[in-house]
């Protein structure tokens, strides 16, 4: 009998997902940190750019403006490892850079209007090293996202729930859409329209 409950309880431990929730874990952990590490980059690129721009193109303070305090927004959010632990700061996490996202898209669209602008070498180098760091931050974001997709499959399957419930795995936020309406529009592209007009 003896023998048979050892036996049992081997069984039982060996798929409870005890260490799969730790690999899982410190995955979207490591996932997590490199997202930040993309936004740190993007954040820290964002001065060099206004001022080129602003050399340029000083009659464009809002966009710039804009910029200005979307990227200030963005960096009073405390981007901690304890961030994915509380679905609303990352909500909030998430908005804010989305809303640097489209004030910097603005710039972008701006500075077409500049063709001085566009030919400057520092302006180039900046824009080219903003597009780099756009692609990294969405790789990262992938890589978090099928990292958390594997975390919570496995913290909501049986019989790894009751791992889960037993000690407080919770399931993590992931990245959504921010404008899921919007995105489901096909853009409107009006080739006849004038290149000032069809910002």
């Amino acid at each position: 009998m003896r023998i048979l409950w050892i036996a049992l309880l081997t069984l039982l431990l060996s798929g409870c997902g005890y260490n799969d929730f730790q690999a899982k874990d410190e995955q979207v952990k490591a996932d997590w940190a490199e997202v930040l590490n993309q936004y740190q980059r993007r954040f820290d690129l964002i001065p060099n750019l206004v001022n080129t721009v602003k050399g340029y193109a000083q009659q464009e303070k809002d966009v710039l403006i804009g910029v200005t305090e979307a990227r200030a927004k963005v960096g009073t959010i405390q981007a901690t490892p304890e961030l994915i632990k509380d679905a609303q700061a990352f909500k909030q996490f998430q908005a804010a850079q989305g809303e640097l996202t489209q004030a910097l898209s603005k710039l972008m669209m701006v500075t077409e209007n500049y063709p001085q602008l566009k030919s400057d070498a520092i302006f180039r180098d900046l824009q080219a090293q903003l597009e780099g760091t756009e692609n990294r931050i969405t790789v990262a974001r992938k890589r978090y996202i099928d990292g958390v997709k594997e975390y919570n499959v496995l913290a909501r399957s049986f019989p790894t729930n009751l791992t889960a419930m037993m000690f407080s795995y919770e399931v993590k936020p992931s990245f959504a859409v921010e404008d899921e309406k919007a995105v489901s529009s096909a853009p409107k592209v009006d080739f006849g329209a004038p290149a000032a007009q069809a910002k």
